[in-house]
């Protein structure tokens, strides 16, 4: 038995990390100059460098399975550029993450029963670093474990002292051109996490609920007017009615004054064209303090503003006392019973509605008037259209080019101040015994001032990741050299927090766009299309994953099954798709090596080329053309099932089973050193996607390669990415090629449908069917006569082309003919029989689908596109079945008689 290099069984939990540390080790994530790419067609990138910053990774726990697509998708764009020859820069780091990590640190100080007010700011701000760096060792251990080929001698943390001077510059420099202000405003507020929210940070749900109609009565007692709301515990903070300035039903009413129910408040009536007259009873009550809409009202009334909310979501000492210190939910009841009892509650109708919920906690948001900090976007938002419209940055897909656009045309001010202990201080200190206020890129030293107390939004530090994390303030030789960057992927559900913001951002304090190319991956969902959580129990936890399938298997399957940037609907056993690939590559490599060990492999120059090593050189040309051209246009999944593809149908069903048949001949030695040729060059090809199974098998090949005069390298991951080869294009044998795969394809379809052992022998015959260059397919048929007979089990005889065949089962392709004759062991009737029943079955479900397709059919008017594509798909498949179930009953009856 010949010597196989690589063990029966690949045992990936041992190999990944061996491998991981030796990348590592040896130093091959750094953006340096390798010298194995010095070659003339890696040369020219070495002065291009390619930079990718990940995008960071909140330090509140584990990653989940969508922090793995889009860590998998960089590295396949790293690797694949960094054997290209062009010094490659993927800066990793983690992001300080302000609310969610707070929200963490102080669940676990109630489980101990304390809070962050019992420890103090200070002490509070330490436990959540003990917290932070716990949790980044584990997003560091997970990332090396998902085979991230990252700098890690360039990591970055949001609060580094660093990337916190970036924050004071860029605060202080806004400061001074009147971008940023304070005022008091709306704000959206969670009373859970206690700090305001960008409308970013809200995500609206469609909740049920009801319509309330309330009785103002009028100040004479002798008139009312009825509102319609869906929060009537607002209604204690009311500073006036209104209603539209043309609305007949109260032009009479305008100017006069009700008396607000409960509080006994005299409010007046105004006119603003703002209120809807169709909706609802047409009159509108407004809560300015309470109410976006309502606010802007009440500025261009001058009305009174009433906040009726603590910090905490209770009512406060500006309502009538038995309201107060009730939560929203109580005193919603006890308003409205109180209303009833007075006689002002007259109706209530069920109304469905948009509320905004807290990202981050699920809290219901309450606007709440505040005194913040806001950063004025519109200058800013300009610029980035402007380089948008430009061509400075592009989209991946071009579909998201209208949300950015959109989102930027419309684009609010940014509340940009956050009531919490965790995060970036805001560099602003405050006279204790005046007004004076003073912004300061360094900290104030003065028992005079005191600091503000609110931190920055997370997504303040998070604008400026692209060239804060390379050293910006400071020109450092990094800034220099690796920004702008080169490619950002991230997840389409942050194109407003992240992507949008760091392009302004970029273009505000370094006149260039951060990058060029932006690739907004789907969301992975479960197969319901639920989003997958922590609460829902749904969730796909990446590195259980690894442990089963192993790292490259996770990989491979999330890429072969992303689509175009759509999300992924995703179940644990859709991992099936990479492991039992891997399993397929390892296998093969195994019979590969088995065969170089057995036979005297030939030096490269020196090797012959049969029809079928054209072929699957020229398929091999073509693929490596393939995967770069999706590679470079980030169609990672057709990328991959073109891999797939190669690997499986054309070299193990079609090369590998013919090198079996080869190795019995002279032709085993070249056969073998092809396969070996095809193998390193596959290995180069799918690195990017299968890092781990490819450096493996390629440490076992390396020895092989000098052997048969192929350059080797010292790992797979610094070896230069293959490039197509002129002298392995052939597309006139490729195309007869694709013949021969046609006629071996009908007969073993044939022997299929009329289930003939595959050890049996069958007599077949054949023939070319075209109108151009017939004899010299025909020709090149018969030289390939033994290879046919070889993956048919059979004895077949081409036909001339101007000859009829003799009769027996038939088929015909694009361009041939083939008649297999039937042992005269198998029984016709029954046969005939069988196939005359499936042929009636098809016809049966070939009306009903043509009924259901028809131009004016109910199902074609009403079902999605997809699904009618779908349907069509299965008509034009049923249509050719029916073609060959009614040839092979003619045919069966042709032999019967």
């Amino acid at each position: 038995m010949p010597h196989i290099n690589l063990p029966s069984h690949y045992d990936h939990a041992r190999v990944e990390s061996e491998i991981y540390t030796r990348w590592e080790q040896n130093g091959y994530f750094s953006p340096c100059d390798a010298p194995s790419l010095s070659s003339p067609s890696s040369s020219s990138n070495k002065d291009k460098p390619f930079v990718i910053v990940i995008p960071p990774p909140n330090v509140t726990g584990v990653l989940h399975m969508g922090h793995g697509l889009n860590v998998i998708l960089q590295d396949i764009c790293v690797r694949y550029h960094r054997m290209l020859g062009y010094p490659t820069l993927w800066l990793p780091g983690t992001d300080h993450a302000g609310i969610a990590t707070q929200h963490v640190v102080e669940k676990k100080l109630l489980a101990r029963g304390s809070s962050r007010q019992k420890l103090g700011r200070a002490q509070f701000v330490e436990e959540t670093w003990k917290v932070t760096r716990e949790h980044h060792a584990t997003i560091s251990r997970q990332l090396r474990r998902l085979g991230a080929s990252c700098d890690w001698s360039r990591e970055r943390f949001t609060l580094d002292e660093s990337l916190s001077k970036a924050v004071r510059e860029v605060f202080v420099q806004l400061y001074e051109k009147g971008l940023i202000y304070r005022g008091r405003y709306l704000v959206n507020w969670c009373p859970k996490c206690r700090t305001a929210l960008s409308d970013e940070e809200v995500t609206h749900k469609t909740v049920a609920g009801a319509l309330y109609r309330l009785r103002y009565p009028l100040q004479d007692a002798v008139d009312e007017i009825i509102i319609e709301t869906t929060r009537p515990e607002t209604m204690l903070g009311d500073t006036a009615v209104a209603v539209h300035p043309q609305d007949k039903r109260y032009q009479h009413l305008v100017g006069k004054k009700v008396v607000l129910p409960l509080v006994n408040r005299q409010i007046p009536i105004i006119a603003d064209k703002y209120v809807d007259p169709s909706f609802g009873s047409g009159a509108l009550k407004i809560t300015p303090a309470h109410d976006p809409n309502d606010f802007q009202i009440g500025r261009r009334h001058a009305l009174d503003t009433v906040n009726i909310l603590n910090n905490d979501g209770t009512l406060n000492q500006n309502v009538p006392e038995p309201f107060q210190g009730l939560s929203i939910t109580m005193a919603r009841k006890m308003v409205l019973k109180a209303l009833k009892a007075e006689g002002n509650l007259v109706g209530k109708n069920s109304y469905s509605h948009s509320v905004g919920h807290c990202y981050r906690c699920d809290t219901v948001i309450e606007p709440l008037l505040s005194k913040q900090w806001f950063l004025r976007m519109r200058p800013l938002a300009e610029r980035a259209l402007k380089a948008w419209r430009a061509g400075e940055v592009q989209f991946f897909p071009k579909r998201w080019e209208n949300t950015y656009r959109q989102w930027l045309e419309n684009i609010q001010d940014w509340c940009i101040s956050r009531q919490l202990w965790w995060g970036h201080r805001i560099p602003v200190w405050y006279s204790r015994t005046s007004d004076e206020m003073i912004v300061s890129r360094e900290d104030v030293r003065d028992d005079t001032l005191y600091q503000d107390e609110d931190v920055l939004d997370t997504w303040f530090s998070s604008w400026l990741w692209p060239f804060s994390t390379l050293g910006w303030p400071k020109k450092s030789e990094d800034l220099q050299r690796y920004y702008p960057t080169t490619t950002l992927i991230t997840g389409y559900d942050i194109i407003f927090f992240w992507v949008a913001r760091m392009i302004m951002a970029g273009l505000e304090f370094t006149n260039r766009v951060p990058f060029s190319h932006v690739y907004l991956t789907g969301l992975v969902r479960d197969k319901l299309g639920r989003k997958m959580s922590k609460s829902m129990g749904n969730g796909i936890d990446p590195l259980e994953i690894i442990d089963s399938y192993g790292a490259d298997a996770l990989k491979f399957s999330l890429t072969y099954l992303m689509a175009g940037g759509q999300d992924i609907l995703l179940a644990k056993e859709d991992f099936l798709v990479g492991a039992r690939f891997c399993n397929k590559i390892w296998n093969a490599a195994r019979f590969i090596l088995s065969q170089a060990a057995t036979h005297r492999l030939l030096p490269r120059d020196s090797l012959s080329y049969t029809p079928i090593d054209q072929w699957i050189y020229h398929r091999l040309n073509c693929i490596i053309q393939q995967v770069r051209a999706d590679t470079e246009r980030y169609h990672f999944s057709e990328a991959a099932h073109t891999l797939y593809d190669y690997f499986w149908y054309d070299l193990c069903d079609w090369y590998i089973e013919y090198s079996k048949y080869a190795q019995k001949s002279a032709l085993g030695a070249s056969t073998a050193t092809h396969l070996v040729i095809i193998l390193e060059n596959l290995l180069r090809l799918m690195h990017p996607f299968l890092s781990f199974i490819s450096e493996t098998i390629y440490d076992h090949l390396r020895d092989t390669l000098s052997s048969i005069s192929v350059t080797s390298h010292k790992a797979l991951i610094i070896a230069p990415y293959p490039t197509t080869q002129e002298d392995w294009v052939n597309p006139h044998n490729a195309a007869f090629f694709s013949t021969l795969q046609d006629v071996v394809g009908s007969i073993r379809r044939i022997r299929s449908e009329f289930s003939l052992a595959s050890n049996i022998n069958i007599e077949v015959y054949a023939a070319v069917r075209r109108q151009i260059a017939a004899q010299e397919l025909h020709d090149w048929l018969v030289g390939q006569q033994e290879l046919i007979e070889y993956f048919t089990t059979s004895t077949l005889t081409i036909v001339p082309p101007t000859r009829p065949l003799p009769s027996g089962i038939g088929m015909a392709g694009t361009d041939h003919e083939v008649a297999v004759q039937l042992p005269q062991s198998v029984e016709i009737t029954p046969l005939k029989q069988r196939q005359y029943h499936e042929l009636q079955r098809c016809q049966k479900s070939l009306q009903s689908l043509k009924v259901r397709l028809a131009p004016d059919s109910p199902f074609r008017q009403r079902a999605a596109r997809e699904i009618v594509s779908a349907e069509e798909q299965r008509l034009t498949q049923l249509t050719e079945k029916e073609k060959m179930l009614t040839r092979f009953v003619a045919d069966l009856e042709e032999i019967q008689r």
